[in-house]
C-alpha cells in the first residue's frame, strides 16, 4: 500500500549507457542518495538481439524514505527490475516473466517534493535516453503536471494509511494471535457491527 510509479521502455542507443549512468550518479551524489552501478557498458557498445537475463546494465539509486529507483537494462536495452529478473527470469509462467519488464517504485513516504523531482527527472531522462518509455503515476502528476491533483492523491493515500493504523490501534492483534486468526476475528466483529 502506498502511492507508486510504474515504468517501462528501452534505452535509445547502447552507446548512451555511460552518459546515462553519469547523469544519474551526479544527481544521487548531489542529494546524498545511495546508488549502485551495474555493468556500465554494453559489449561492443551494441545491444544483443536475443533476450538474456545473465547481465544487468545501468544504475539504481535510493532517495530518502523512498524505494530504490532502478534505471537498469538487459543486454537488449530493455528496462527491467533487477529483483524481478532474479526471481522470475527462469519462470515458465508467462505472466511472472512479464513482471520483469515493469519497474515499480513506492514514493509515498518520500513525500511530494521527492516524488515531483523523480517525475521531472524521468521526463529529462526520457527526452535524452529512452524509446517507447511509459510511466504511470498514481498521483497523476506525470500525466497532467497538476500539482494540486498530485497533492490530493498524496492526501488520499496518507488518509488510507492513517485509517489502517487507527484501525489496528482500535482493534489490535491479541497476544499470541496470528494474522489469519486476527483477520477472521476482525471480520466477525465487522459483521456484528453491520447487524446493529
Amino acid at each position: 500500500m502506498g502511492l507508486s510509479i510504474y515504468y517501462s521502455g528501452q534505452l535509445k542507443n547502447a552507446m548512451l549507457l555511460p552518459a546515462l549512468i553519469e547523469d544519474v550518479k551526479d544527481v544521487a551524489q548531489v542529494y546524498g542518495w545511495k546508488y549502485h552501478t551495474y555493468n556500465t557498458h554494453f559489449q561492443n557498445d551494441e545491444f544483443v538481439a536475443s533476450t538474456s537475463f545473465d547481465e544487468i546494465y545501468g544504475i539504481s539509486f535510493t532517495p530518502t524514505n523512498c524505494e530504490t529507483v532502478s534505471i537498469t537494462f538487459l543486454s537488449n536495452g530493455t528496462i527491467v527490475c533487477p529483483a524481478r529478473v532474479k526471481f522470475f527470469a527462469h519462470s515458465t509462467n508467462a505472466e511472472e516473466r512479464s513482471w520483469i519488464y515493469t519497474v515499480s517504485v513506492k514514493t509515498q513516504f518520500a513525500g511530494i517534493v521527492v516524488h515531483q523531482f523523480i517525475i521531472h527527472f524521468f521526463k529529462y531522462l526520457n527526452d535524452k535516453y529512452f524509446n517507447d518509455f511509459k510511466l504511470t503515476d498514481e498521483s497523476g502528476y506525470w500525466e497532467t503536471d497538476d500539482e494540486e491533483k498530485m497533492k490530493e492523491q498524496f492526501a488520499i493515500y496518507n488518509g488510507l494509511i492513517d485509517n489502517f493504523v487507527l484501525a489496528m490501534e482500535t482493534f489490535p492483534v491479541e497476544k499470541g494471535e496470528n494474522m489469519t486468526v486476527y483477520i477472521e476475528r476482525l471480520m466477525r466483529h465487522i459483521n456484528e457491527l453491520k447487524k446493529k
